[in-house]
């Protein structure tokens, strides 16, 4: 639209024509210049919090009570049990490989409980171990 020899500037950008990503986006996006961006997934990383090893291991316990009573619902049911027998070793034996191991269970064990009963224990499990690892 022409305002006094000038358009106006939603005019130059229609409705959806940018991207705007907040929140949790998983549909396709058009990028600027009008291409699909297909399969991308935001995520963004929580501030963890200093956690203790009793609490650590209070989460470990219950996450590991949770893949049993739900072992026949789980499509990796070993998977998670032997990721949570490497982090219970793991947290008795301070040295680089084992914070090696538990780093990538941090980084592993939301991917594996996405859309499972045991997404909610295995997502605070890994939160704790970020905050324990500092």
């Amino acid at each position: 639209m022409m305002v006094g020899g000038r358009r106006r500037h939603e005019d130059e950008h229609g409705h959806g024509s940018g991207i705007s990503i907040g929140g949790n986006n998983t549909a396709p996006l058009q990028n600027v210049v009008g291409h699909n961006i297909s399969h991308v997934h935001q995520s963004a990383a929580a501030a963890t919090t200093p956690v203790d090893l009793d609490t650590l291991r209070d989460l470990l316990t219950t996450f590991r009570t949770e893949v049993d009573r739900s072992a026949e619902d789980l499509r990796n049911t070993q998977v998670l049990q032997a990721m949570a027998d490497s982090i219970d070793t793991s947290l008795t034996t301070p040295d680089a490989q084992a914070q090696s191991t538990l780093r990538g269970a941090v980084q592993a064990l939301p991917a594996l409980v996405a859309g499972t009963v045991v997404q909610q224990g295995g997502e605070a499990l890994a939160h704790a171990l970020a905050g324990w690892l500092g």
